[in-house]
Protein backbone atom coordinates (compact mmCIF):
# COMPACT_ATOMS: atom_id res chain seq x y z
CA UNK A 1 0.00 0.00 0.00
CA UNK A 2 1.29 3.41 -0.69
CA UNK A 3 1.96 5.91 2.01
CA UNK A 4 -1.56 8.26 2.26
CA UNK A 5 -1.57 12.11 1.92
CA UNK A 6 -3.10 13.60 4.64
CA UNK A 7 -6.93 15.27 4.48
CA UNK A 8 -7.35 17.38 8.03
CA UNK A 9 -10.23 20.12 8.73
CA UNK A 10 -7.87 23.00 10.07
CA UNK A 11 -7.78 24.50 13.53
CA UNK A 12 -9.71 27.02 14.48
CA UNK A 13 -11.18 29.13 11.14
CA UNK A 14 -8.73 27.05 8.24
CA UNK A 15 -11.19 26.41 5.14
CA UNK A 16 -9.95 23.76 3.20
CA UNK A 17 -10.15 24.25 -0.82
CA UNK A 18 -10.21 21.65 -2.69
CA UNK A 19 -10.04 21.82 -6.83
CA UNK A 20 -11.90 19.87 -9.20
CA UNK A 21 -9.58 17.40 -11.29
CA UNK A 22 -12.02 16.46 -14.02
CA UNK A 23 -10.88 13.37 -16.61
CA UNK A 24 -11.16 12.54 -19.96
CA UNK A 25 -12.73 9.25 -20.43
CA UNK A 26 -10.80 6.46 -19.24
CA UNK A 27 -10.37 2.98 -20.72
CA UNK A 28 -12.82 0.75 -19.83
CA UNK A 29 -15.78 3.44 -20.81
CA UNK A 30 -17.59 3.69 -23.26
CA UNK A 31 -16.40 7.23 -25.29
CA UNK A 32 -12.65 6.56 -23.79
CA UNK A 33 -10.37 7.47 -27.02
CA UNK A 34 -7.71 4.78 -27.10
CA UNK A 35 -4.37 5.79 -26.79
CA UNK A 36 -5.19 8.84 -24.48
CA UNK A 37 -4.27 7.71 -21.13
CA UNK A 38 -1.00 9.12 -21.35
CA UNK A 39 -2.17 13.03 -21.96
CA UNK A 40 -5.01 12.12 -19.32
CA UNK A 41 -2.55 11.83 -16.96
CA UNK A 42 -0.44 14.42 -17.86
CA UNK A 43 -3.35 17.18 -17.67
CA UNK A 44 -4.26 15.50 -14.62
CA UNK A 45 -1.00 16.58 -12.94
CA UNK A 46 -0.95 19.81 -14.51
CA UNK A 47 -4.23 20.37 -13.10
CA UNK A 48 -2.80 19.51 -9.78
CA UNK A 49 0.40 21.40 -9.92
CA UNK A 50 -1.49 24.32 -10.59
CA UNK A 51 -4.32 23.96 -7.56
CA UNK A 52 -1.22 23.59 -5.40
CA UNK A 53 0.79 26.85 -6.47
CA UNK A 54 -2.15 28.80 -5.97
CA UNK A 55 -2.67 27.82 -2.62
CA UNK A 56 -5.40 25.24 -2.61
CA UNK A 57 -5.35 22.75 -0.11
CA UNK A 58 -5.85 19.69 -2.22
CA UNK A 59 -7.77 18.16 -5.47
CA UNK A 60 -10.29 15.93 -5.97
CA UNK A 61 -9.87 13.95 -8.98
CA UNK A 62 -13.16 13.02 -10.45
CA UNK A 63 -14.05 10.60 -13.82
CA UNK A 64 -16.11 12.10 -16.05
CA UNK A 65 -18.07 10.48 -18.90
CA UNK A 66 -21.22 10.83 -20.58
CA UNK A 67 -22.78 7.71 -19.24
CA UNK A 68 -22.39 5.89 -16.20
CA UNK A 69 -23.45 2.56 -14.46
CA UNK A 70 -25.37 3.61 -11.29
CA UNK A 71 -24.09 0.83 -9.04
CA UNK A 72 -20.95 -0.28 -7.41
CA UNK A 73 -19.56 -2.41 -10.77
CA UNK A 74 -16.67 -0.64 -12.25
CA UNK A 75 -14.94 -2.12 -15.03
CA UNK A 76 -11.08 -3.11 -13.67
CA UNK A 77 -9.11 -1.10 -16.35
CA UNK A 78 -10.74 2.29 -15.49
CA UNK A 79 -9.80 1.29 -11.92
CA UNK A 80 -6.56 0.53 -13.08
CA UNK A 81 -6.21 3.63 -15.05
CA UNK A 82 -7.65 5.86 -11.88
CA UNK A 83 -4.99 4.08 -9.83
CA UNK A 84 -2.02 5.03 -12.57
CA UNK A 85 -3.55 8.85 -12.84
CA UNK A 86 -3.95 9.14 -8.70
CA UNK A 87 -0.73 8.35 -7.89
CA UNK A 88 1.10 10.59 -10.68
CA UNK A 89 -0.72 13.40 -9.05
CA UNK A 90 0.69 12.23 -5.42
CA UNK A 91 3.95 11.76 -6.35
CA UNK A 92 3.99 15.53 -8.27
CA UNK A 93 2.51 17.09 -5.14
CA UNK A 94 4.16 15.55 -2.21
CA UNK A 95 2.22 14.88 1.28
CA UNK A 96 1.11 18.01 2.37
CA UNK A 97 -1.25 18.45 -0.54
CA UNK A 98 -4.54 15.91 -0.33
CA UNK A 99 -5.48 13.97 -3.29
CA UNK A 100 -9.06 12.42 -3.40
CA UNK A 101 -10.87 9.87 -5.72
CA UNK A 102 -14.25 9.83 -6.96
CA UNK A 103 -14.96 7.20 -9.66
CA UNK A 104 -18.57 8.48 -11.20
CA UNK A 105 -21.62 7.68 -10.83
CA UNK A 106 -20.84 5.94 -7.28
CA UNK A 107 -18.20 3.29 -6.93
CA UNK A 108 -17.39 4.04 -3.51
CA UNK A 109 -15.39 0.66 -2.96
CA UNK A 110 -13.62 1.11 -5.86
CA UNK A 111 -12.73 4.87 -4.85
CA UNK A 112 -11.49 3.34 -1.50
CA UNK A 113 -9.47 1.03 -2.94
CA UNK A 114 -7.72 3.04 -5.54
CA UNK A 115 -6.92 5.85 -2.72
CA UNK A 116 -5.57 3.21 -0.25
CA UNK A 117 -3.50 1.60 -2.66
CA UNK A 118 -2.09 4.70 -4.89
CA UNK A 119 -1.79 7.00 -2.04
CA UNK A 120 -4.71 9.20 -1.92
CA UNK A 121 -6.30 10.73 1.40
CA UNK A 122 -9.96 10.63 0.71
CA UNK A 123 -12.83 10.25 -1.46
CA UNK A 124 -16.29 11.50 -2.53
CA UNK A 125 -19.19 9.16 -2.51
CA UNK A 126 -22.31 10.19 -4.76
CA UNK A 127 -24.82 8.39 -2.28
CA UNK A 128 -23.90 6.60 0.59
CA UNK A 129 -27.69 6.27 2.38
CA UNK A 130 -31.21 7.03 1.12
CA UNK A 131 -31.07 6.94 -2.73
CA UNK A 132 -31.51 9.33 -5.44
CA UNK A 133 -32.43 9.64 -8.95
CA UNK A 134 -29.78 10.49 -11.58
CA UNK A 135 -29.71 10.67 -15.25
CA UNK A 136 -28.50 7.46 -15.30
CA UNK A 137 -31.14 5.90 -13.00
CA UNK A 138 -31.52 5.29 -9.65
CA UNK A 139 -28.64 5.43 -7.44
CA UNK A 140 -28.98 2.90 -4.38
CA UNK A 141 -26.15 2.47 -2.18
CA UNK A 142 -25.16 -0.16 0.02
CA UNK A 143 -23.59 1.42 3.18
CA UNK A 144 -23.10 -1.60 5.04
CA UNK A 145 -20.81 -3.11 1.75
CA UNK A 146 -19.17 -0.01 1.59
CA UNK A 147 -18.23 0.26 5.41
CA UNK A 148 -16.88 -3.88 5.13
CA UNK A 149 -15.10 -3.48 2.82
CA UNK A 150 -13.57 -0.18 4.30
CA UNK A 151 -12.63 -2.12 6.98
CA UNK A 152 -11.13 -5.31 5.04
CA UNK A 153 -8.27 -3.05 3.24
CA UNK A 154 -7.94 -0.83 6.38
CA UNK A 155 -9.02 2.26 4.50
CA UNK A 156 -10.67 4.13 7.50
CA UNK A 157 -7.85 6.65 7.08
CA UNK A 158 -9.25 7.24 4.26
CA UNK A 159 -11.82 10.29 4.81
CA UNK A 160 -15.49 10.01 3.32
CA UNK A 161 -17.14 12.72 2.17
CA UNK A 162 -20.97 12.02 1.32
CA UNK A 163 -22.89 14.08 -0.84
CA UNK A 164 -26.73 14.77 0.94
CA UNK A 165 -28.06 17.84 -0.97
CA UNK A 166 -26.07 18.56 -3.66
CA UNK A 167 -26.41 18.37 -7.61
CA UNK A 168 -25.21 14.83 -7.35
CA UNK A 169 -27.46 13.83 -4.56
CA UNK A 170 -31.10 14.26 -3.25
CA UNK A 171 -33.32 12.28 -0.82
CA UNK A 172 -35.82 10.57 -1.69
CA UNK A 173 -38.52 11.22 0.01
CA UNK A 174 -39.47 13.70 3.21
CA UNK A 175 -36.74 14.01 5.10
CA UNK A 176 -34.23 17.51 5.89
CA UNK A 177 -30.88 17.27 5.11
CA UNK A 178 -29.73 17.54 8.54
CA UNK A 179 -31.41 14.29 9.16
CA UNK A 180 -29.73 12.94 6.18
CA UNK A 181 -26.76 14.15 7.47
CA UNK A 182 -26.83 12.31 10.75
CA UNK A 183 -27.60 9.23 8.62
CA UNK A 184 -24.87 9.72 6.45
CA UNK A 185 -22.44 10.46 9.97
CA UNK A 186 -24.08 7.08 11.57
CA UNK A 187 -23.15 5.06 8.39
CA UNK A 188 -19.11 6.32 8.04
CA UNK A 189 -18.99 9.32 6.42
CA UNK A 190 -16.83 11.69 7.86
CA UNK A 191 -17.79 15.12 5.83
CA UNK A 192 -21.23 16.08 3.98
CA UNK A 193 -21.17 17.79 1.11
CA UNK A 194 -24.22 20.40 -0.08
CA UNK A 195 -24.91 22.93 -2.73
CA UNK A 196 -27.80 24.74 -4.19
CA UNK A 197 -28.17 27.56 -6.94
CA UNK A 198 -29.35 29.55 -4.72
CA UNK A 199 -26.62 31.53 -2.56
CA UNK A 200 -28.96 32.17 0.64
CA UNK A 201 -30.99 28.06 0.49
CA UNK A 202 -27.19 26.86 0.38
CA UNK A 203 -26.47 28.89 3.61
CA UNK A 204 -30.26 28.03 5.60
CA UNK A 205 -28.83 24.37 4.90
CA UNK A 206 -25.28 24.69 6.44
CA UNK A 207 -27.03 26.22 9.39
CA UNK A 208 -29.31 23.36 9.90
CA UNK A 209 -26.66 20.86 9.84
CA UNK A 210 -24.42 22.97 12.40
CA UNK A 211 -26.83 23.18 14.86
CA UNK A 212 -27.83 19.33 14.64
CA UNK A 213 -24.99 17.32 14.00
CA UNK A 214 -20.51 18.37 14.50
CA UNK A 215 -19.38 16.99 11.44
CA UNK A 216 -17.76 19.36 8.70
CA UNK A 217 -19.85 20.58 5.93
CA UNK A 218 -18.24 20.68 2.23
CA UNK A 219 -19.78 23.57 0.04
CA UNK A 220 -19.49 20.92 -3.60
CA UNK A 221 -20.22 23.32 -6.21
CA UNK A 222 -22.14 26.41 -7.88
CA UNK A 223 -19.33 28.54 -5.86
CA UNK A 224 -17.51 31.40 -7.76
CA UNK A 225 -15.20 34.59 -6.40
CA UNK A 226 -17.66 37.00 -6.01
CA UNK A 227 -19.87 34.34 -3.52
CA UNK A 228 -17.07 32.22 -1.91
CA UNK A 229 -16.42 34.46 1.00
CA UNK A 230 -20.32 34.55 2.02
CA UNK A 231 -20.78 30.96 1.19
CA UNK A 232 -17.64 29.35 2.97
CA UNK A 233 -18.15 31.33 6.64
CA UNK A 234 -19.87 28.77 8.27
CA UNK A 235 -18.60 25.63 6.44
CA UNK A 236 -15.72 24.00 6.81
CA UNK A 237 -14.38 23.52 3.47
CA UNK A 238 -15.44 23.44 -0.83
CA UNK A 239 -14.86 21.73 -3.82
CA UNK A 240 -14.14 24.20 -6.79
CA UNK A 241 -13.57 23.33 -10.55
CA UNK A 242 -15.01 25.66 -13.44
CA UNK A 243 -14.93 29.07 -12.29
CA UNK A 244 -11.25 28.31 -11.63
CA UNK A 245 -10.72 27.80 -15.60
CA UNK A 246 -11.22 30.15 -18.53
CA UNK A 247 -14.71 30.30 -20.69
CA UNK A 248 -12.89 27.98 -23.05
CA UNK A 249 -14.45 25.13 -23.56
CA UNK A 250 -12.19 21.93 -22.22
CA UNK A 251 -9.30 24.91 -21.24
CA UNK A 252 -6.68 24.32 -18.27
CA UNK A 253 -7.07 25.26 -14.67
CA UNK A 254 -5.86 29.46 -14.70
CA UNK A 255 -3.18 30.01 -11.95
CA UNK A 256 -4.28 33.32 -11.51
CA UNK A 257 -8.32 32.28 -10.54
CA UNK A 258 -7.12 29.85 -8.13
CA UNK A 259 -5.07 32.70 -6.32
CA UNK A 260 -7.87 35.00 -6.37
CA UNK A 261 -10.40 32.16 -5.20
CA UNK A 262 -7.97 30.85 -1.96
CA UNK A 263 -7.48 35.05 -1.01
CA UNK A 264 -11.41 35.00 -1.38
CA UNK A 265 -11.59 31.96 0.80
CA UNK A 266 -9.43 33.03 3.23
CA UNK A 267 -11.27 36.41 4.05
CA UNK A 268 -13.60 34.28 4.95
CA UNK A 269 -11.65 32.83 7.91
CA UNK A 270 -11.75 34.69 11.43
CA UNK A 271 -15.21 36.67 9.91
CA UNK A 272 -17.66 36.52 12.54
CA UNK A 273 -19.79 33.47 12.62
CA UNK A 274 -16.54 31.29 11.14
CA UNK A 275 -16.93 27.71 11.56
CA UNK A 276 -15.06 26.17 14.04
Amino acid sequence: MAEVSVVEFGDGDRKLVIGMVHLDPLPGTPFHRDGSLPEIIEAAVAAARALQLGGADGCLIQSVDRVYPTGEEVDPARVGAMALVVRAVVESTGGEFSVGVHLLRNAARASLAVARVAGGSFVRADALVGRTLSANGIVQPDPLSVMAYRRSIDAFGIRMFADIDSMHYRWTGRKSTAEVARYAVTAGADAVCVSHPDVNRTLDTVASIRATTEVPIVIAGRTDHSNVTKLIQNAHGVFVGTCLKSDRPGSPIDLEKVRRYVAAVREAEGLPGAAV
